[in-house]
C-alpha cells in the first residue's frame, strides 16, 4: 500500500470513527473507567447541600466562614489495544475483514480515550509479537496507530494469544485497561489471562464471521486454512457436516466466554455482519450498572 492510499484510508477512519466516539462514547468510557482515585483541587466557601465532612477547618478559622475542600479524580488512565494479525484475522465475507472490523473498533476506542486526557498504547500480535508502541497521548499518536493497524503484516503464521499477554504483563506494570481483539483460535492461554486480569482491567473481543459459525450449503468447495495452509475439498451440501461445523463453532464460543468469565474479565462475542456500535453500547451500559 503506497503512501497516499495509507493516509487516505487513516482519513476515512478517523472522520467515522471520531464522529462515532464524540457522540456515543466519550462520556460511556468515562463513566465506565474511572480514575485512580480523588485528589485534592481547591477549597471554596461552602454551599447548601455540601458535605460537611469537607470542610477545612483550618481555612475556616482563618477566614472566620466555613469553607470546603474540592476534589477531582485521578482522570489519567492508560488504554492498551492488542490485536491478533494473524492470518485468521484476513478473513471476512460481509463488507469486511475481522483485522479491518478491529481497526475500526480500536479507533472508536482510542479516540474516546484521548478524549477523556488518556494514553493509548498498541500491542500487535500473531504467534509473536508483530508490533508494540508505548502508550502516549494526543491526536497525532492515535493517527499512528491507525497507520500501523492499517498498514500491518504478519510475519507470524499463528496465533498465540498467550504470548501476547505475558508480554502485556512483563512490560506493564501500572494497572491499565486492556482491549485484547483475537477470534482466539488458539489453546493454552488460560493462565495468563488470569495473571494478567488480576493486575488490569482487561476485556476481550471476539470478532468471527458468519461463514465461521455456520456453513453455506453450495456443494463441494476447496477449503484453505489461512493459518496452516492446509487445502481440502469438503461437501457442503451434507447436512451432518454443516451440523458439526455449528457445533464446534458454538463449543468455540463456549469456550472462550467460560475462559474469560473464569478470569472475572468481560467478553464481547461479534459477528462481522453485526453494529460493533450496538455492542460496546451494551458493554458500557452492563458495566455502568455493575460499577
Amino acid at each position: 500500500m503506497d503512501t497516499t492510499e495509507l493516509l487516505q484510508k487513516v482519513r476515512k477512519i478517523e472522520i467515522k470513527t471520531r464522529s462515532i466516539s464524540k457522540h456515543l462514547f466519550t462520556g460511556e468510557y468515562h463513566s465506565t473507567f474511572k480514575g485512580r482515585g480523588m485528589s485534592f483541587s481547591e477549597v471554596r466557601p461552602y454551599q447548601y447541600g455540601d458535605d460537611i465532612r469537607n470542610i477545612d477547618w483550618n481555612v475556616t478559622a482563618r477566614q472566620h466562614e466555613p469553607f470546603v475542600k474540592i476534589f477531582e479524580e485521578e482522570r489519567e488512565l492508560t488504554l492498551m489495544l492488542m490485536v491478533d494479525i494473524s492470518p485468521s484475522s484476513y478473513f471476512g465475507t460481509h463488507q469486511q475483514l475481522k483485522k479491518e472490523w478491529a481497526t475500526e473498533i480500536c479507533a472508536v476506542l482510542a479516540f474516546s480515550a484521548i478524549s477523556n486526557n488518556d494514553k493509548v498504547g498498541l500491542i500487535l500480535f500473531s504467534d509473536q509479537i508483530e508490533l508494540f508502541i508505548p502508550p502516549k497521548k494526543g491526536k497525532q499518536h492515535i493517527l499512528r496507530i491507525l497507520r500501523e493497524l492499517i498498514n500491518a503484516e504478519p510475519r507470524g503464521k499463528g496465533t498465540r494469544v498467550a504470548g501476547a499477554l505475558q508480554f502485556f504483563n512483563n512490560i506493564l506494570k501500572k494497572r491499565s485497561i486492556a482491549f485484547i481483539l483475537s477470534d482466539f483460535w488458539d489453546r493454552d492461554y488460560e493462565l495468563p489471562l488470569r495473571i494478567l486480569a488480576n493486575k488490569h482491567d482487561l476485556i476481550g473481543i471476539q470478532l468471527y464471521d458468519r461463514v465461521e459459525q455456520q456453513l453455506p450449503d453450495i456443494g463441494f468447495v476447496q477449503s484453505y486454512d489461512l493459518e496452516t495452509g492446509q487445502l481440502q475439498w469438503i461437501d457442503t451440501s451434507s447436512r451432518s457436516l454443516r451440523k458439526e461445523y455449528e457445533e464446534r463453532f458454538a463449543k468455540h464460543l463456549a469456550d472462550t466466554s467460560e475462559i474469560f468469565r473464569k478470569s472475572s474479565s468481560d467478553l464481547i462475542q461479534l459477528r462481522t455482519d453485526h453494529s460493533y456500535i450496538e455492542a460496546l453500547m451494551a458493554f458500557f451500559k452492563k458495566r455502568a450498572k455493575a460499577a
